[in-house]
């Protein structure tokens, strides 16, 4: 097993432009406020060569393991190879065995399936939204595709991206709850095939790849979202696909770096010239992270506080490559040749996938406020502009003061300050069928209960509030890249709501950002395994200690099922699982 201090390149801290070998530098004094820094934990990065650094190397079991597998040497790397693969690609198969396993229970349309169900499949068969009638969901489940659909435009407040998705799966297995369900659980398993690729990448390990995707195969909030119709799975897959689009970037971009850099009797030496002028030239990467926030952000709008968070991370990343590689002025030298290129990369490709997300609205003819060009607004001094967009433009500020001036109350509402410890999860669905009706026992007593409630895995939660603490330890005093890009993706998704803590927001919108908790839980439990070099001893303790953590996090999955799935269970036993009044 590898740790999570394991890899060479754990910070970008800044060389001399005229750095000789690792041996010399490490005898530089250091600055000041490295040495003041140094009674809170502070730790100078070790000055390993500008290749380990820019595009460190993978590690892999020890080999202790091989030898103890009986696998020659010469087949290690193949396996290797093999492995980065086949774990993760195991860890979504299990995920998407739990997330279709009777996916279309229950057969009702629950919670805010209610809206985007039906939107999806309006959009599908209109090209816009339309009003349905009031209490029409047993109709919907009784009629199925036959139901019939009108064409009074809706007024809707969400972008439409995350429901033509939904509608997709509509579209392959027709207007029911397997039906509507099944493109979020397919994303959900997806994500979390890339979880274990990203994690990879990151760490550079597939063992902490493949548990960081692990860990988000068993989290009950990202299990619910994936057998639930609603948007936030969506933004969430487009959101981890947009940060794993910008680390592939930054390893592809470090590569070239490196490659232009001077060689000396077989050692990369930095060059301030090369560092300081290269032009990395195309990166298809950043510009495929650009459609991936777009789409986020035409899902949901809390997208484009993201946007704003992984484009301003990426230029740093340029800042710390050029730096490693001898920058002497780094931040101007990004300002020079990575910042227009960086922004033309991300944020008009982001708007013109917004745009595009509108087509079936702007094609028809009866979408809501698509004729208010042509109407209401014809007198306006922006008429030179084209109808269809100062309509869109239009509606896109009403659906503003709406969810600006949100602040109605409901009965699962929660405060973002009690997200991270499970103070309000949100009911989804839930019945009491009697004894021997709907699954329920016969033996269970009076009654049963069968709910699905949208609620992290406690005990991986709870731990994760350690893992934040861990990684803002390594940001901030060991100047960890990789835990300032979790703990941006954290942010990214978290801190924005702390803005609206009038308005009525829910915990399940905490699915944004599961990803990077998880990150951060597999990161922490790399440093419990420990550093390379430790004694037989310490790495045996961290062993018990990380496995330990592991099993109770996926044993808290399994005790927590039947309230996951909607599985009737006396009601005696589901009151054992609310473990705090306000989960009930």
């Amino acid at each position: 097993m590898t740790s999570a201090a394991s890899t060479t390149d754990s910070t970008d801290a800044e060389p001399d432009a005229e750095q000789g070998p690792a041996t010399e530098a490490a005898e530089r004094p250091q600055p000041a406020w490295q040495r003041r820094l140094r009674r809170f934990g502070y730790s100078a990065p070790p000055r390993t060569g500008v290749e380990e650094r820019l595009v460190p190397p993978y590690t892999g079991p020890g080999p202790r393991v091989w030898d103890a597998l009986r696998v020659p040497a010469h087949r290690v790397a193949p396996l290797n190879r093999l492995l980065a693969w086949a774990g993760p690609l195991l860890v979504a198969l299990v995920a998407g065995a739990l997330r279709f396993w009777n996916l279309g229970r229950p057969d009702k349309v629950i919670f805010d399936e209610t809206y985007y169900a039906k939107d999806a499949w309006a959009l599908l068969h209109r090209g816009y939204e339309v009003n349905w009638p009031k209490d029409y969901n047993d109709e919907v489940i009784r009629l199925g595709s036959d139901v019939p659909l009108g064409t009074d435009a809706a007024y809707v407040v969400h972008p439409p991206i995350g429901k033509w998705v939904i509608a997709l799966g509509e579209w392959m297995h027709g207007f029911t709850p397997f039906g509507w369900r099944f493109m979020t659980a397919l994303l959900g398993t997806l994500s979390v095939l890339l979880l274990c690729r990203i994690g990879r990448r990151l760490f550079r390990s597939t063992f902490l790849g493949c548990l960081a995707g692990g860990l988000l195969a068993v989290d009950g909030l990202h299990f619910v979202m994936s057998r639930t119709a609603l948007l936030d799975l969506v933004l969430m897959f487009f959101v981890l696909a947009a940060f794993g689009c910008l680390v592939v970037d930054r390893d592809w971009s470090r590569a070239r770096l490196l490659a232009m850099l001077p060689v000396d009797d077989g050692l990369v030496r930095p060059d301030a010239e090369v560092a300081e002028t290269a032009r990395l030239g195309w990166r298809p990467w950043r510009i495929a992270a650009g459609v991936c926030l777009g789409l986020a952000f035409a899902t949901k709008w809390n997208g484009l506080y993201i946007l704003a968070a992984f484009a301003l991370m990426s230029v740093l990343w340029d800042v710390g490559a050029r730096r490693v590689a001898g920058a002497g002025r780094p931040y101007l030298s990004v300002l020079k040749r990575d910042v227009f290129p960086a922004f033309v990369s991300t944020v008009p490709v982001a708007i013109g996938t917004y745009v595009a997300s509108w087509a079936g609205w702007i094609a028809s003819d009866n979408g809501y406020f698509r004729n208010w060009a042509n109407t209401e607004g014809k007198d306006s001094a922006w008429s030179f502009l084209p109808d269809w967009l100062r309509s869109l433009w239009h509606y896109e500020y009403e659906v503003y003061q709406f969810h600006i001036g949100l602040t109605s109350g409901h009965t699962y509402d929660s405060n973002p300050w009690s997200w991270l410890v499970l103070g309000r999860p949100v009911s989804y669905y839930y019945e009491s069928p009697a004894p021997g009706k709907d699954g329920c026992p016969v033996d269970a007593g009076d009654k049963c209960a069968a709910e699905v409630l949208a609620l992290g895995t406690p005990l991986l939660w709870w731990a994760a509030c350690f893992a934040v603490a861990y990684a803002l330890w390594r940001w901030a005093l060991r100047r960890d890249w990789r835990a300032g890009a979790i703990l941006c993706g954290i942010a990214a998704g978290y801190l924005p709501w702390f803005m609206y803590q009038q308005r009525t927001i829910f915990y399940f919108y905490a699915v944004v950002f599961v990803p990077f908790l998880c990150l951060a839980v597999a990161m922490m439990v790399g440093a419990i395994l420990g550093p390379p070099g430790s004694t037989e001893r310490r790495r045996i303790g961290g062993a018990v200690t990380a496995g330990v953590l592991v099993l109770l996090i996926v044993w808290n999955f399994i005790y927590f099922w039947p309230i996951y799935t909607g599985t009737p269970i006396p009601v005696d036993s589901w009151r054992a699982r609310m473990w705090f009044d306000t989960w009930v």
